[in-house]
């Protein structure tokens, strides 16, 4: 009998432990668009101020970009339908009004996996307004994380073979295999994908020394002439005709980590100097203090008419997956 009941609780113990066990593995997979957030808000909040709020926080304009884009495309589902299908959404924001103190939580896969959903939740609509407007930037970088992370799943599927260049810069990066090697040197390489006959995207890699960058109120004008310099005379036109930084736009600076190391991120639009093109760029300084260099790692995109916020956000991701040796 002791021997039967023994059994029994062993038995017991099995399955409540894999039941927790499947509560985590068992998660069905996470689904939508990259960049895209499913908003979970009553409808009456939706169209009034908070709704504004979360259009003015997350769906403003992309900076960087020549033509207006927003951070995060979004899509509004009401509490009362959210199940299913939609609640297996990567990027979930999550507004609760009701007897709850002001709050803004990130929560990882809550309903799916992977999955990134924070939860906004106040009193009065006030409240609410105010934690969505305090809480901007944990929330993009938040979900930003989540997408880049996706993303780089994706393009890790097919990788090229980039080893030159890795050996030569000391460092490793993934980029899919859609793209070329266009340029080789000792200390500079040029990396391009086809949008079309005309259109492209491309990756520049280069070092430059310490010094060569200042930390101060000047940083941004030193990431941008070096730019200026390497893209002066590594991807030189015919006629003197060369790539530069435009001026009308004034680019924007951000400090950032990546592969644990400090970086300074520069968003802004390029311009052809003598010829009627122009498009995004986004330039990552990375200080590597072992080497006593700043690596950078510069993505680019001409693509007159098409849209461009995914590209940009390929070649961000690309980059982001760098690992210095």
């Amino acid at each position: 009998m002791r021997v039967f009941l023994a059994l029994v609780i062993s038995i017991f113990i099995l399955s409540c432990s894999d039941k927790k066990k499947d509560k985590t593995i068992y998660l069905p997979a996470s689904n939508g668009n990259l960049n895209n957030i499913s908003v979970v808000v009553d409808n009456q909040l939706w169209d009034g101020a908070v709704g504004e709020a979360v259009r003015k926080n997350f769906a403003a304009p992309l900076e960087g970009l020549p033509q207006d884009e927003p951070i995060f495309a979004m899509r509004q589902i009401p509490p009362q339908v959210f199940d299913g299908f939609a609640r297996r959404s990567r990027i979930i924001l999550k507004i609760e009004k009701g007897e709850l103190e002001p709050t803004t939580k990130v929560v990882n896969e809550a309903f799916a996996k992977p999955q990134t959903v924070i939860v906004v939740g106040g009193k009065t609509n006030a409240e609410i307004i105010t934690q969505l407007t305090d809480n901007r930037r944990k929330i993009v970088d938040a979900f930003i994380k989540e997408e880049v992370k996706e993303k780089q799943r994706r393009i890790n599927l097919s990788l090229l073979d980039d080893k030159q260049m890795e050996d030569a810069l000391s460092f490793s990066v993934n980029i899919p295999s859609a793209y070329k090697i266009g340029k080789a040197t000792n200390d500079f390489f040029w990396i391009r994908k086809s949008l079309s006959n005309t259109k492209t995207m491309d990756l520049m890699f280069y070092e430059v020394p310490l010094e060569a960058i200042t930390e101060n109120d000047s940083t941004i004008v030193a990431i941008t002439q070096v730019r200026d310099e390497i893209t002066k005379t590594q991807i030189p036109g015919e006629d003197d005709i060369y790539m530069t930084v435009e001026d009308a736009y004034a680019p924007s600076l951000y400090k950032t980590i990546i592969d644990n190391k400090e970086a300074y991120e520069v968003r802004g639009v390029w311009e052809v100097k003598g010829q009627y093109m122009a498009g995004p760029f986004i330039t990552y300084a990375i200080k590597d203090e072992v080497n006593q260099r700043y690596l950078i790692a510069d993505g680019y995109v001409y693509a007159p008419s098409l849209k461009k916020r995914e590209y940009i956000f390929e070649l961000e991701s690309i980059i982001k997956s760098i690992k210095i040796k």
